[in-house]
């Protein structure tokens, strides 16, 4: 697979990396690019949870809530592992009924150690379809380690997440 079927948003903490990819897709999918994979969302309105967050399939439009309850007084954040099951059965089944572009929310710690939606990046390349995700300044070095070098990185805007893809549409 060429190289430019992968791209990486690279992002800093204060930029708004779930809103600029959340764009890009609603703009892809204006131009009939048919997508498929996952954008995690935080749920606005949550109270005293900073943490709530939903993935939601590109491919139907279903939202899968991603934090779990841990109870009252937890502080940590709570990446539910049956909403990760269903972000992956969202994207392997995307694949296999051919969307154009696959988009994954981040590569970022969950994947770095090896969990998360790494196996369903791969998946993605392996398969032909193009991968576009996010990867935080932090992680650049493992994504490089996972992608063999492979793909480019784009600057954290709208117009070259884009011009990517014209890119690949490109004779």
């Amino acid at each position: 697979m060429p190289a430019h079927a992968i791209a990486a948003v690279v992002y800093k903490p204060t930029d708004n990396i779930e809103a600029l990819l959340a764009q890009a897709a609603r703009e892809l999918a204006a131009r009939g690019v048919k997508l498929g994979g996952v954008l995690q969302h935080d749920i606005a309105g949550v109270i005293d949870d900073p943490c709530a967050m939903e993935l939601e399939n590109l491919e139907t439009g279903e939202s899968i809530p991603l934090s779990q309850e841990l109870g009252r007084g937890s502080v940590a954040c709570r990446v539910d592992p049956d909403a990760l099951a269903r972000g992956s059965v969202a994207v392997r089944g995307a694949i296999e009924r051919g969307v154009d572009l696959v988009i994954i929310n981040k590569f970022g710690a969950q994947e770095v150690s090896g969990a998360g939606l790494r196996d369903e990046m791969a998946e993605t390349v392996l398969a032909g379809v193009p991968l576009l995700t996010a990867v935080g300044e932090r992680f650049l070095d493992d994504w490089k380690a996972f992608t063999g070098g492979e793909g480019v990185l784009l600057l954290p805007r709208l117009e070259p997440i884009l011009a990517w893809w014209d890119q690949r549409k490109a004779p």
